[in-house]
């Protein structure tokens, strides 16, 4: 049976005379959180508003095995979003935003005291959100895009500008979702949350796919230098290629008590774009 929500075969796409993206293929399977990661203008967003069905493309983009220029209504009841431009009414309370989306959605609507709960919204039910923080928006967010139990979530920076607690809570959500079985298309240019959130990621630059699998896997391929960094009892501290030229010195240290620890050094995903492009993320 085919897993795939989405599937995009050679996708390409330009704004005038600017290519923004080059050729994109890439899938993302029933229940897992995808990140699409890169610099701003890599062409992150412009991805999901083919996804969504607001920009065509050149070659083809599924969702849910649908061509995503032929999007109806039914796909949108199984998606949801949670963008930087939220859709949220500023001068209408939290529960009163919930429940003009569960009408559009056809949605009972007690699921508003749900989802306020689930995002640790509770007693926000009155108020404006005018006078909400930036994280308690994005939560906000995270609760019209959940409030009728879509499939596929797509979430663009969701904790872009986010204090690191509130992200920690916004990453607990997500990750709570993904247990239940729903599929997260995940853009960051924070490679911290795409390598401890993701279990696929694509790198983008410029429109082009640069590396696409599991970060860790990314990371060993593309590790220039074998080392190990070892830790003495005596806490000094040594760095020794990976290779059997040291193993004697390894040996020894183990045999006499002295090994603290010792792990392997491997790039992290900012050091791997940096080293496929010869640019920096920016974050």
């Amino acid at each position: 049976m085919d897993n795939k929500m989405i599937e995009l075969n050679n996708v390409t796409r330009r704004f005038g005379e600017k290519q923004v993206l080059k050729g994109i293929t890439l899938h993302v399977n029933k229940g897992e959180i995808f990140g699409l990661l890169g610099p701003s203008g890599a062409g992150k967003t412009t991805i999901i508003n083919i996804l969504t069905g607001q920009l065509s493309c050149g070659g083809s983009a599924r969702i849910f095995g649908i061509s995503c220029e032929k999007i109806g209504r039914e796909v949108y009841r199984r998606t949801g979003t949670v963008l930087d431009n939220c859709g949220l009414y500023d001068r209408l309370s939290c529960a009163d935003n919930l429940r003009l989306f569960a009408q559009i959605h056809q949605t009972p609507l007690f699921r508003v005291g749900e989802v306020l709960h689930q995002v640790g919204l509770d007693g926000c039910e009155g108020k404006k959100v005018k006078t909400l923080s930036k994280g308690m928006k994005q939560r906000l967010g995270l609760a019209r895009a959940i409030l009728h139990n879509p499939e596929l979530i797509f979430m663009d920076e969701p904790t872009s500008g986010l204090d690191p607690a509130t992200a920690s809570e916004i990453h607990a959500l997500m990750n709570e979702l993904r247990h239940k079985g729903t599929t997260i298309f995940l853009t960051t240019h924070n490679m911290d949350e795409a390598y401890r959130m993701c279990g696929r990621i694509a790198l983008l630059s410029e429109g082009k796919m640069v590396a696409y699998g599991e970060p860790a896997a990314i990371c060993r391929q593309h590790c220039r230098t074998a080392a190990l960094n070892i830790v003495t009892a005596d806490g000094e501290k040594l760095l020794l290629s990976n290779s059997p030229d040291h193993a004697d010195v390894i040996a020894g240290l183990m045999r006499s008590g002295q090994l603290r620890s010792i792990h392997s050094c491997e790039p992290d995903l900012g050091t791997v774009f940096l080293s496929l492009t010869g640019k920096e993320l920016d974050q």
